[in-house]
């Protein structure tokens, strides 16, 4: 065993991969995100003495997120820069250290994830592969299971945290308590009822951390609106634009909008289409192919260059990879990364424009229109529409589809399960799972789509707040009373912050596809289905049996 990785759905066997991520990362690579995640251990070991004096450590804050943000699933490949950013984290940490006891406050004995010294590259890697950095360090499977769901938990909060900072949100409550969990997975002192506690309470901030988000994305961009998202092509130069960072799209909208190049999302960014702001820009023209994984036939067929605002990379193929550029969190060795914004000036991306100008326009690969828009602001307002269709019985229920989609042909059960869903059920989506079935002809119930794309996987936020609005509405006591269902699609660590967020607010009987996650013990998913009701997934037919009752 080289490696252990069971971070997302995908992982080798359901259990674990231990040679080489099936994600297409090198044993190299994960080790060095468990010493990063090991390393800000130690740096959270030290903000919380700091915390605790009433000391504040911005630096330190901003230094969590992006770190941790590197470690999601498909985010960053690149061992160069994990271990340029390891060695920045050691010299933080060194930093706080002198701070601390400059203020007089006493260290005491120190835990070693905030003692460790490397002298060298080839210490740092040694010291990666050691068995105290990795997972398997907790030999107690339920606490192991409970530990590794808190942190990919924060995994998640931390990259929308960091999406709200860069439109300039912050909340200090979610760094103080991203420091509390990072310092209690090291505590051998916690029972497995006391990590259950933290688990629910991680849950309470990423309601905390997508909410903030959703205040940064619709104050700086207006509230999405039903949009019609063109899906073919024009005969430019262009720039496709992937993963979730509305801010670097901003940017480069600006930068190219009287360059004659023109600009698409892909993926997750295709609901930046729905906000009124980026509508201003004649040269966003629409939306180029479908979700993640689809990426290496499509951007060979793109013909331009692709820039990476955050995760969902895949190892590229040798005929586009010299068009790829990485910005943010993101890398993978051999393309281009842009550098983060200094002095409050936007990023430069006059290298990947200049690049598109000298590529032939995209290939047509499909026609037509896609619809969205529908996050909660856009749903009240067609409140009385949506209330007036469930009392009369034209809705008779509303099914949540929201998460990830992936490679394995299991996933095709979502595709089905919206085609076999009755014509009288409403389908509420957000995050890349909307692929499976938003091109669909599914049709509408009296002018209300049948498909309701929220947007990206945080605004999974604002299909929890239409929840807990329709609750009031009917004067209903318990959200688990409302006409909705819970099918949910899941793959990596922003999708189990949705979960957790979820369960935070009551939800139960959610059904978690299409495996559930390889880093629950059987007694972690006992808990979570007997107190829950956490349940898998089966065949399309039976579960429709199940949710129909």
């Amino acid at each position: 065993m080289s490696m252990f990785c069971y971070q997302c759905q995908e992982t080798a066997k359901g259990t674990g991969c231990t040679i080489k991520g099936v994600c297409g990362k090198i044993d190299k690579v994960a080790n060095l995100q468990d010493l990063m995640i090991y390393t800000l251990k130690g740096i959270a070991i030290l903000q919380k003495k700091g915390l605790e004096d009433g000391i504040k450590f911005t630096k330190a804050n901003h230094f969590m997120l992006n770190s941790l943000f590197m470690t999601i699933t498909n985010a960053n490949f690149d061992d160069a820069a994990f271990i340029q950013i390891i060695k920045e984290g050691i010299e933080l940490r060194e930093e706080i250290k002198k701070e601390l006891v400059g203020k007089g406050i006493d260290l005491g004995e120190l835990h070693d994830a905030a003692t460790f010294v490397v002298e060298s590259d080839s210490e740092l890697l040694a010291k990666s592969e050691s068995i105290e950095v990795g997972i398997l360090a907790t030999e107690n499977e339920d606490v192991r299971s409970l530990r590794e769901l808190i942190i990919y938990g924060i995994k998640g909060i931390a990259a929308y945290a960091e999406h709200a900072f860069n439109l300039g949100k912050e909340n200090e409550a979610i760094y103080d308590f991203i420091v509390k969990a990072l310092v209690a997975t090291l505590d051998n002192t916690l029972s497995a009822d006391d990590l259950v506690a933290l688990t629910l309470e991680t849950g309470k901030f990423g309601v905390d951390v997508m909410a903030l988000l959703d205040a940064a994305n619709t104050g700086a961009y207006g509230n999405p609106e039903i949009t019609e998202v063109n899906i073919g092509v024009r005969n430019n130069p262009a720039i496709l634009i992937s993963g979730h960072d509305l801010k670097d799209l901003e940017e480069l909208l600006e930068q190219t909008k009287d360059s004659g190049v023109d600009v698409y999302t892909h993926g997750e960014m295709l609901p930046a289409h729905y906000y009124p702001f980026f509508k201003k820009y004649s040269n966003f023209v629409g939306n180029y192919g479908n979700a993640w994984w689809k990426q290496n036939e499509e951007f060979e067929a793109f013909n331009g260059p692709i820039l990476f605002t955050t995760n969902c990379i895949i190892p590229p193929r040798d005929s586009y990879k010299d068009r790829v550029y990485t910005t943010g969190a993101t890398g993978y060795p051999g393309f281009i990364h842009i550098k983060e914004r200094e002095d409050g000036k936007a990023k430069d991306f006059s290298e990947i424009i200049a690049h598109a100008k000298n590529l032939p326009a995209p290939k047509e690969i499909e026609t037509g229109k896609i619809v969205g828009g529908f996050a909660h602001a856009q749903v009240f307002a067609l409140a009385d529409k949506v209330i007036e269709a469930v009392k009369s019985g034209a809705i008779r229920k509303f099914f949540v589809m929201a998460g990830c989609d992936g490679r394995m042909k299991s996933r095709n059960y979502y595709a089905e399960f919206a085609e076999k869903l009755p014509k009288d059920t409403v389908i509420l989506t957000a995050g890349c799972a909307k692929y499976k079935y938003n091109k669909l002809n599914l049709g509408d119930i009296g002018g209300i789509p049948r498909v309701l794309d929220a947007g990206q996987c945080n605004d999974s936020y604002s299909l929890a707040v239409i929840a807990l609005k329709l609750k009031e509405v009917f004067g209903l006591n318990d959200v688990n009373e409302l006409p909705i269902a819970y099918n949910i699609a899941w793959y990596e660590q922003k999708a189990v912050i949705v979960l957790l967020a979820l369960l935070h607010l009551g939800v139960k009987n959610i059904h978690l596809g299409p495996t559930l996650p390889g880093f629950l013990s059987p007694n972690v998913a006992k808990v979570l289905v007997e107190n829950f009701g956490i349940a898998g997934i089966g065949t399309v037919d039976e579960d429709l049996k199940v949710f129909l009752g």
